[in-house]
């Protein structure tokens, strides 16, 4: 029954060689991340609110760099199976064009307008105007964190991924630093408050940007041709969008259909806790998931070199083996979390970020459902975004991914939330129809072994 586990010789060392440095890299990112909601937490529940209003437009513009390493990966996996660095230099000028032009518009409109903006997103006034406060700041940020994320995306497709640990390690303890010096008024500087938060995230955003460009001077692995770089030709654009185009509009769609559901928790009765409460929540979530993404990204990786390489009837027992390793990682964290919800959350975790009585039971309810779906919501991480979307499938890849979400899962969330006006356990629902409706599609596509496709040939 599994005999597809049984594969060639080092298979599984390469699998937690490739995988290793991006578990570290998003440990790393999302345990900094949790420090960071602390610190901006002692303020107070409406300052974790306003960061998490803040950051609903700026996780789409994430989702969307996100969107743009991952189709450049495609793409730049199969070049380097092929050997092709002249392709892959086009490939990263094509993403770093795409990337810094949206992010850019994102960070000119909270810089402009950002009270307008953002009212979008919430209805208490004074949360909306603290959220401005650090939108201003923090959208700049992105638009330099996405010339590191494209560079590292690079590395890591070329199995090269202990680049983004090390650049990303430096910046998140920079910026925890930053934020216990500009927040709390500490060494002398001002107390910012949030927008000290902000203000941190963007110094060490731009002090990666620093680190990134000092690798790609001396570094000897992979020369850097700025002709290629900058002018990577309309041949290279048009197979981006033909192909990238499509992972892109799937993470910003996903993204976008993500972002509606704290949306939908700003407009309900009681907003300020409801929202301090995902904001604990989700935080912990990307704790949990670190094994699955960094499974997700190898996958992509092994699954794009060895079609670029010409050895694609290989990969379908591959995909399976890692399908089945993401099932089995969600089982474990899955049971780990609802541990930590029963016995660590309520003693040491919860009166830290002093969540208030209602804001406790919401994060209780959203963390347990979380954890009840851990296995389903890990296979399908790894089989979307590593084993469809690797194999060149990006159109059913794109599909599966957000269909789900904006066919099923958000017009429930809408109609429970700001039309029945149900407590927050029928809202946060949402999750398992989003999770089992994928995970159903999801392997009937894996199963039929029609994803496997060579992108690079023309």
């Amino acid at each position: 029954m599994f005999a597809y586990m049984k594969q060639k010789p080092g298979f599984y060392r390469q699998v937690v060689t490739l995988a290793a440095p991006i578990v570290l890299q998003n440990m790393i990112t999302s345990t900094l991340s949790m420090a960071d909601t602390f610190m901006v937490g002692l303020l107070g529940e409406a300052s974790m609110a306003a960061v998490t209003l803040a950051n609903i437009p700026l996780f789409v513009v994430q989702l969307f760099i996100f969107g743009v390493q991952s189709g450049a990966s495609v793409l730049i996996s199969q070049y380097w199976g092929k050997g092709d660095r002249a392709s892959i230099n086009r490939v990263m000028g094509v993403a770093l064009w795409v990337a810094l032009a949206f992010s850019t518009v994102v960070a000119v409109i909270l810089l402009i307008c950002p009270v307008e903006f953002l009212s979008l997103f919430g209805n208490q006034r004074d949360v909306v105007v603290m959220a401005a406060e650090y939108g201003r700041y923090a959208g700049w940020a992105y638009v330099f964190n996405a010339v590191t994320m494209v560079y590292a995306a690079t590395y890591r497709s070329m199995e090269r991924p202990k680049l983004g640990m090390y650049v990303l390690g430096v910046s998140m303890c920079t910026n925890l630093f930053l934020n216990w010096v500009l927040i709390f008024g500490n060494l002398g500087a001002p107390a910012l408050g949030v927008a000290g938060a902000a203000i941190a995230t963007m110094i060490s955003r731009i002090l990666e940007v620093v680190i990134v460009v000092c690798h790609m001077t001396w570094n000897r692995f992979f020369r850097v041709e700025l002709k290629w770089l900058f002018l990577p030709g309309p041949e290279m654009f048009h197979r981006f969008l033909r192909y990238g185009g499509l992972v892109v509009c799937n993470e910003t769609l996903w993204g976008l259909g993500t972002s509606l559901l704290p949306t939908i928790m700003g407009h309900m009765e009681g907003s300020t806790e409801i929202l301090a409460a995902y904001t604990v929540a989700s935080n912990v979530e990307k704790l949990c998931t670190v094994v699955a993404f960094g499974l997700a990204a190898t996958a992509s990786v092994i699954i794009g070199r060895e079609i670029g390489a010409g050895r694609g009837d290989q990969v379908k027992s591959i995909g399976a083996a890692l399908d089945t390793m993401a099932f089995a990682c969600g089982i474990v964290f899955g049971g780990l979390l609802l541990c930590f919800v029963r016995f660590v959350a309520p003693v040491w975790v919860f009166p830290l970020f002093k969540l208030s009585p209602g804001a406790v039971s919401a994060a209780t309810i959203m963390l347990t459902v979380i954890a009840l779906v851990m296995p389903l919501r890990d296979f399908n991480g790894v089989n979307v975004v590593g084993v469809l979307r690797g194999g060149g499938d990006v159109k059913a890849a794109t599909l599966i991914d957000t269909g789900p979400l904006w066919v099923f899962a958000i017009p429930y969330a809408a109609l429970c939330g700001l039309v029945l006006r149900t407590s927050v356990f029928w809202v946060f629902l949402y999750y398992v129809v989003e999770q089992v409706t994928k995970s159903a599609i999801g392997l009937w596509r894996m199963r039929s072994g029609r994803w496997v496709r060579d992108l690079t040939k023309t």
